[in-house]
């Protein structure tokens, strides 16, 4: 079951959450009730879809929440007309995306990304050109160590750091043995991080990496055992880290080690997936407010998702992120010189210029700055999968990595700290 078909569950689950109230109508943008009917503003999103997954809920979440501004003002009356394109895991299809909405279509921005095929295939183009990309589903080094990429999701190093801080600090972890893609720029990435992290904990750490072409989830489940770990980190995509522990409750694994997993097996579906033997007996690190948090912004989410999204359109953390660039984008755009809305320089600098935006989504203020390199989600909870859903085991926190000294720095220079 994916997390689309688990959408009526998470409807329920809102309901309580919110404890049965109904949700206040979306504020969005100007809030002036009235529709935008001048020039589009062209805005352009990139998704994929295909193997190995749907990440579209991103771009889903953007167009709903910039259909909600342009019923509402738009940008100085202007509406944004959101194009978005499916790069389908696809080099060549990424960079022909790429190509069209900078190119030929003259977006002035990008917005809501969810692909880290294109992230990796066009962050030079979004250089040359000098457009900024708010993307919203990163999970490669190239969206957050280039300059023209940022993201509100943390990706696999930030999601992983922040599980094997809480495995250190909480459960007594000594050795993590990290399962990863054996793709430089994303498991090698942010696996490393991880050993990093342990031995400056006076700890130790290892990898084990999966071919994405061809994945034994058994082989290396046996390397990261005989690593000597008493942790096993699953840093991969939920469906692979399901496999891992498919593998792993028929060796009867599960009491032998601490399990852990960055935000990919924060999905809905996962509770069930996995079956009762699992249990209290896996933590994940969730890289935005857990869905049962409900605080006004992200109720404000759900109300936009429900008056301007798809019936179908997940309700997931991936949602939450695209909810989240569309509006810290849309803030932006509306500090800015009306005459300048189609002007791709200065609306980069609006960009650039983004410091101390909060969302109740978030645990830290969002930023962007003129950098080389941007992670400003770097906070986050931690919870437990338990029957019929996730236990919040740990409210916000923010991780503890040398990784991130350069980014505390530059938050110091912006005053956010």
């Amino acid at each position: 079951m994916t997390i689309r078909h688990a959408l009526a569950g998470l409807i329920g689950l809102f309901a309580i959450g919110f404890g049965g109230a109904a949700l206040a109508a979306p504020s969005c943008g100007a809030n002036t009730g009235q529709a935008a009917t001048g020039e589009p503003i062209v805005v352009g999103g990139i998704f994929s879809n295909g193997a190995p997954g749907d990440w579209s809920s991103a771009t889903d979440s953007a167009a709903a929440y910039f259909a909600c501004v342009n019923a509402n003002g738009g940008i100085a009356g202007r509406p944004i007309e959101y194009l978005v394109e499916d790069d389908q895991w696809n080099p060549e299809s990424a960079a022909a995306a790429a190509a069209k909405l900078v190119g030929d279509k003259k977006a002035v921005a990008m917005v809501g990304n969810g692909s880290f095929i294109e992230m990796a295939v066009n962050a030079k183009t979004y250089v040359d050109n000098g457009i900024m990309a708010m993307a919203s589903a990163c999970a490669i080094s190239e969206c957050f160590e280039t300059p023209n990429l940022v993201s509100t999701n943390q990706g696999p190093l930030s999601s992983n750091l922040g599980a094997a801080q809480y495995a250190q600090e909480e459960l007594g972890s000594k050795n993590v043995a990290c399962i990863g893609l054996n793709i430089p720029n994303n498991g090698i990435w942010s696996c490393q991080a991880v050993i990093d992290y342990m031995k400056s904990k006076g700890g130790d750490g290892s990898m084990a990496l999966l071919n994405p072409g061809a994945p034994d989830v058994n082989s290396a489940l046996l390397e990261a055992v005989a690593s000597g770990a008493d942790t096993i980190l699953m840093n991969l995509p939920a469906g692979l880290a399901l496999a891992v522990l498919k593998a792993a409750q028929e060796q009867d694994l599960r009491d032998s080690y601490i399990w852990i997993a960055p935000t990919p097996l924060y999905d809905l579906s996962v509770p069930d997936a996995v079956g009762e033997y699992w249990h209290g007996k896996i933590f994940v690190n969730a890289e935005l407010a857990p869905l049962s948090v409900g605080g006004p912004d992200a109720q404000n989410w759900i109300s936009v998702l429900d008056a301007f999204g798809k019936a179908d359109d997940p309700r997931d953390t991936f949602s939450q992120a695209g909810y989240l660039s569309a509006r810290f984008f849309t803030e932006a755009m509306l500090t800015m010189d009306p005459a300048k809305l189609d002007d791709r320089a200065a609306v980069s600098d609006a960009i650039r210029a983004i410091k101390g935006y909060t969302s109740d989504l978030m645990c830290g203020p969002f930023y962007v700055g003129d950098a080389d390199y941007h992670m400003p989600n770097h906070a986050g909870y931690m919870v437990k999968i338990v029957a019929g859903g996730f236990e919040i085991v740990r409210n916000c926190y923010e991780y503890d990595s040398s990784y991130f000294d350069k980014h505390k720095a530059l938050e110091a220079e912006l005053g956010l700290r």
